[in-house]
């Protein structure tokens, strides 16, 4: 049996850290002396700590790890580990997405010397949207659900006989964006207009091209609103986006194209 110092040596985790896992119910002490309150711990937990320490190094939150140091079932346990791989690889991509941002503006600003000029490379025009044939879906979602609501839409293509033209797009409706939960219309491009859920007349629109990951977008959308706002118009409806250029077309993110339109008029 090891004294909680000596099981915090050897695990290299700190005396604070193991109360904290005894109250919450992760990690107990094998024994508690009822007179002097001193904590126990056999050597064979000396494994499940160093596991406990590995899962978090993995990313799992301390309520995760809970249930899968409990989990017995091989496939429900690879199935677990297989989402958090998929998850921190996602998380390592975003990193090299924003590393190259970074990278992008400390250039920016050496040469212009104006820490905000990154935010004013937008060219923004007035022109109409163009008229568009789209199977579309519009939830309630998240904007890390669009390729689950995307790939509904991907499956009718042969089922409905349709002809995909290599265009997507989403609109939103809520006046307040919510990244977890917001009122959202995906749809993509077809040739077909009798076998369209709808057709997306062409409309009066603001307009400006934004260029890179995803993440950046509200500079656009910011630099749209404020020439919207310096120059007369007003927005009549839910803006929306193509998308012109994506991974799916073997580009890095920097060399992404997407298309922001807000329908306006003249005030």
């Amino acid at each position: 049996m090891l004294q909680i110092g000596e099981f915090s040596r050897v695990c290299q985790v700190s005396v604070k850290t193991l109360h904290h896992y005894d109250k919450i119910g992760l990690l107990a002490p094998a024994e508690v002396d009822r007179f002097t309150g001193y904590r126990y711990y056999r050597t064979e937990q000396i494994d499940t700590m160093n596991y406990i320490k590995r899962l978090k190094r993995y990313g799992f939150s301390l309520e995760e790890i809970q249930h899968l140091i409990t989990v017995s079932d091989h496939k429900e346990l690879m199935a677990l580990l297989r989402r958090q791989k998929e998850k921190l690889k996602r998380e390592q991509q975003e990193m090299a997405i924003i590393l190259n941002e970074l990278q992008t503006h400390i250039s920016v600003f050496e040469r212009t010397g104006d820490i905000m000029t990154y935010q004013k490379g937008y060219t923004i025009e007035v022109k109409h949207s163009p008229a568009m044939n789209v199977l579309a879906t519009r939830a309630v979602m998240g904007v890390d659900e669009f390729g689950r609501y995307y790939g509904t839409l991907f499956e009718r293509v042969p089922k409905e006989q349709v002809t995909y033209t290599g265009l997507n797009g989403s609109r939103y409706y809520d006046e307040e964006f919510n990244k977890d939960s917001s009122d959202i219309e995906v749809f993509i491009e077809i040739k077909e207009k009798d076998k369209a859920d709808t057709v997306l007349e062409p409309c009066e629109c603001a307009m400006t091209v934004h260029h890179g990951g995803y993440s950046t977008l509200s500079e656009a959308y910011g630099a749209v609103v404020s020439w919207i706002s310096e120059n007369g118009y007003k927005i009549t409806g839910a803006p929306f986006e193509l998308y012109i250029k994506t991974q799916f077309d073997s580009l890095s993110p920097e060399d992404w194209e997407t298309e922001i339109y807000f329908p306006v008029q003249k005030k």
